[in-house]
């Protein structure tokens, strides 16, 4: 938390010092404002910086529930296909593997579609967006930096789907639009029950349903307006506070001189610590509610929404009997970062 916050401390300090300075060395004892309404600025800031705290946390839990969602959902997805193409024998055929293992890939290219759609840049998210600008200011690495849908979705696919897919705005839904197209052609060659494709209809509409979910949290912010007056109230209320305290800590080292001169003399400075520890609390509430405005958006407090991917895709790959050499390993958490 105080290496996140290193310069704001920095900052701070400098602030809460030279204030210190003007009213102590140079006596410029003008340089104070009352107590009691800066104390009333500072209620109202707690408030409102709670709530802003309060609504991005409803933002990333609601997130992180999405994809819990569909991390189940894809799950029973592949299970279930796998049971209603085998319902009948007792050895499961190669054509049946295969159309297993086509449907597995293009779920896998849309669990990877969907994130990139994630991470893709807003005009109001505030990360960096480069592998090189992440790296070097904060040490992680975000996996959609570092290679192209495209590049990932051509494995997975055929040349005629890719090429169908990426001519579309909305890739996610263009590849649940294929998976249901799959399945009543299954159907319709009796591989499988009419019962099971409902069933498997169903499943793709939840998977839509939590698609669309997490798009509405991706494509509308939280509101501007309260994001905006909590940072301004907390910048004035930073800027008021010395102003407020250093005349009471004036006050007290008068008083703590009547009983040691030495103590007295220096007592003024304590103003700076103490000012400083009050400013970094309310900055840091601040910062905290910021960085989680936008839970999809590339930073270290987003929901890892491609580990969480990457684990499916291991999942279901295993689930379909892939053999571990064909399996992706998990994406590296580079100093501890899951994205």
């Amino acid at each position: 938390m105080l290496n996140w916050t290193k310069r704001e401390i920095m900052f701070f300090t400098i602030q809460v010092t030279l204030v210190t300075v003007l009213y102590e060395l140079l006596d410029l004892h003008w340089i104070q404002v009352p107590l009691s309404p800066v104390a009333l600025i500072g209620t109202a800031v707690a408030f409102m910086v709670g709530f802003q705290n309060n609504s991005a946390y409803d933002r990333i839990w609601e997130a992180r529930t999405i994809w819990g969602g569909i991390v189940n959902s894809s799950r029973s997805f592949i299970i279930t296909l796998k049971d209603s193409f085998y319902i009948h024998r007792t050895e499961d055929s190669k054509e049946e593997k295969d159309e297993l293992k086509i449907i597995t890939n293009r779920h896998i290219a849309w669990l990877t579609a969907l994130r990139y759609s994630m991470r893709k840049k807003k005009v109001w998210e505030a990360t960096y967006t480069t592998t090189g600008s992440i790296k070097m200011n904060f040490g992680y690495n975000v996996p959609e930096y570092n290679i192209t849908l495209e590049e990932e979705l051509k494995p997975l696919l055929s040349e005629a789907e890719f090429t169908k897919v990426m001519s579309i705005d909305n890739i996610p839904n263009a590849l649940i639009s294929l998976q249901s197209e799959h399945l009543r052609r299954l159907m319709n060659e009796k591989k499988l029950w009419d019962f099971s494709l409902l069933n498997l209809q169903q499943i793709l509409a939840e998977l839509t349903e939590l698609q669309g979910k997490s798009e509405r949290i991706k494509n509308f912010p939280y509101p501007k307006q309260y994001a905006s007056i909590a940072y301004h109230f907390v910048h004035i209320f930073m800027w008021l506070l010395p102003l407020a305290l250093i005349p009471a800590f004036g006050e007290l080292s008068l008083e703590v001189a009547k009983t040691n001169d030495w103590i007295g003399k220096y007592f003024i400075w304590l103003n700076i610590p103490f000012t400083v520890i009050v400013i970094w609390v309310f900055n840091t509430m601040l910062r905290i509610g910021l960085v989680g405005e936008n839970p999809f958006e590339g930073s270290p407090n987003d929901v890892p929404i491609s580990n969480i991917s990457r684990g499916i895709t291991r999942d279901l790959l295993q689930i379909i009997g892939e053999k571990p050499e064909n399996i992706p390993p998990p994406f590296e958490n580079i100093n501890g970062v899951e994205m």
